[in-house]
C-alpha cells in the first residue's frame, strides 16, 4: 500500500447558510489512509452533471454572485431567496462535498484491493468527486479497459447507467418503444445510440430544427421539435408507427407530459375498435427524471383512465433491480464506454476555474453540447474557461 499520511489535496465544498446565503470555496483536506476494501484515487476528470449543478448552487440567485479569495484557492458567495429556504432545510449551514461520478488512477490500495493500484477507474461517491483525492470503496469502482483514459471514463456511471436504466425499465414494465425529451442532451444522444444498437424505437423530442439535425446526422429516425406548429400531429403520427407507450420526461414543469399522454391515448383509440367511456385500456406511463423546468407539472385529463406519471432516478432504480443486474449493465458500459456510452465535452475546467462567475454562468445554463468536465489534478493561476479548454 502506497503511503498516504502525509499527502493533502484540495476539494470543492458548497453551503447554504440558514441566513440564506451560498458560499463555494476550495478547501484543503488530508487523504485518509485507504481500508481493507477501499482505494485513494487521484482524480483526473469529473463531469459536471445537471444534478451536480443542483447542489453545487441550489436556488441561489446568481445576479448576485461575487467573487473573492485568491487565484488558486478563489470563494465565491451568492444569495439564496428566502423563499428557497424551507424546502432546503435538510442541508443548510452543512459544508458539502459535491460531484457524483469521476475517473483517474488509484494511488493506494488497501490489502484488499491492491488489484486496483495503478488503475485507471471510473468511481462514484457520496463524499465528492470534485477533489484531487478521493478514497473510495473499491466495490464503487469500475476498472476501465487498458488504453481508456480518465476523460474516458469520467461519466462512466450517471448518464451511461440512466441510458440503460430507461431501456430496462421499458422491458419489465412491459412496453416495446420509448419516447424521450431534451433528446439532443449528453445523455440524449447516448440514449439514441443504445436504442439504435438494442433495435428499439425511440421517438426523440427536442428544442430546436438544430438539435433535431444533429440526431437525424447520427441516424435518429423519429426526431420531433416541440416548437413546430405541427408538433402534436407529427407526435401522433411516430407514436403510432412505434407504439410507445412509455416516455421519460427530462422538462418536469410545463404541459409536456400532458401532451405525450394526450397523443398516445389518440393512438390507442383510433386503434380500438369499439367506444369506452373509460378511454384505452391500453396503459400510458411518463416518467419524469429532469426538472429543466422547475415550474408545476401541469395535467389537464384528457387521455382515459389507464396512465400514469411518476418520478424515476436512476440510483434508486439500480439498487431495486439488484447487485447481479446491476452487475451486467456496468459489464456493458465497460465494454461500449467508447462507442455507445461516449460523452463529448465543451470545455474543461480546474477546481478553481469552477468558482469563477463567468465559468458558472456558462454551466449553469445545462444547454444542449455544453457539458463540462473539471481536471482536478490542474492548478490554473486564471479564471474563466482558459484558450486550452477549447470546445471540441
Amino acid at each position: 500500500m502506497t503511503n498516504t499520511a502525509s499527502r493533502s489535496g484540495l476539494e470543492l465544498r458548497t453551503r447554504i447558510s440558514s441566513d440564506g446565503a451560498l458560499d463555494l470555496w476550495l478547501e484543503e483536506v488530508p487523504v485518509s489512509e485507504p481500508g481493507p476494501d477501499e482505494v485513494v484515487i487521484r482524480i483526473e476528470a469529473a463531469p459536471l452533471n445537471p444534478s451536480d449543478i443542483i447542489l453545487l448552487l441550489g436556488p441561489a440567485d446568481l445576479s448576485t454572485m461575487k467573487a473573492g479569495g485568491t487565484s488558486t484557492r478563489p470563494t465565491l458567495t451568492a444569495s439564496v431567496p428566502v423563499s428557497a429556504l424551507a424546502g432546503l432545510a435538510a442541508r443548510l449551514d452543512q459544508a458539502l462535498p459535491a460531484g457524483n461520478e469521476g475517473a483517474g488512477v488509484v494511488v493506494s490500495a488497501g490489502a484488499n484491493a491492491r488489484h486496483l493500484l495503478g488503475r485507471t477507474v471510473a468511481a462514484r461517491s457520496p463524499l465528492g468527486m470534485y477533489a484531487e483525492y478521493r478514497t473510495v470503496a473499491a466495490s464503487a469502482c469500475m476498472a476501465l479497459p487498458a488504453g481508456t483514459t480518465a476523460e474516458q471514463g469520467a461519466s462512466a456511471f450517471i448518464n451511461p447507467l440512466t441510458a440503460l436504466g430507461m431501456v430496462e425499465t421499458m422491458r419489465r414494465e412491459g412496453h416495446t418503444a420509448l419516447v424521450h425529451t431534451a433528446a439532443a442532451s449528453n445523455l440524449g444522444q447516448m440514449l439514441n445510440r443504445l436504442c439504435m444498437a438494442d433495435g428499439i424505437p425511440l421517438v426523440n423530442i427536442v428544442r430546436s430544427q438544430a438539435q433535431a439535425g444533429m440526431l437525424r446526422d447520427m441516424g435518429a429516425k423519429h426526431v420531433l421539435v416541440s416548437t413546430s406548429p405541427t408538433f402534436n400531429e407529427e407526435l401522433v403520427a411516430a407514436l403510432g408507427e412505434t407504439g410507445a407507450t412509455l416516455a421519460f420526461d427530462a422538462i418536469g414543469g410545463g404541459t409536456m407530459a400532458e401532451t405525450i399522454l394526450a397523443a398516445m391515448e389518440a393512438v390507442a383509440i383510433g386503434k380500438a375498435g369499439s367506444y369506452s367511456r373509460y378511454g384505452s385500456p391500453i396503459h400510458k406511463q411518463v416518467y419524469i427524471y429532469g426538472v429543466l423546468d422547475a415550474g408545476p407539472t401541469q395535467i389537464n385529463r384528457k387521455f382515459g383512465m389507464a396512465w400514469g406519471i411518476g418520478g424515476w432516478l436512476m440510483t434508486w432504480f439500480v439498487e431495486k433491480i439488484g447487485v447481479d443486474a446491476a452487475r451486467k449493465l456496468r459489464d456493458r458500459i465497460a465494454a461500449e464506454l467508447t462507442t455507445t456510452f461516449a460523452s463529448r465535452y465543451s470545455a474543461r475546467i480546474t477546481l478553481a476555474e469552477a468558482l469563477s462567475p463567468d465559468t458558472i454562468r456558462a454551466y449553469s445554463r445545462r444547454a444542449t453540447g455544453e457539458k463540462f468536465l473539471l481536471v482536478p489534478g490542474k492548478r490554473s493561476a486564471g479564471r474563466g474557461i482558459s484558450a486550452d479548454h477549447a470546445a471540441e
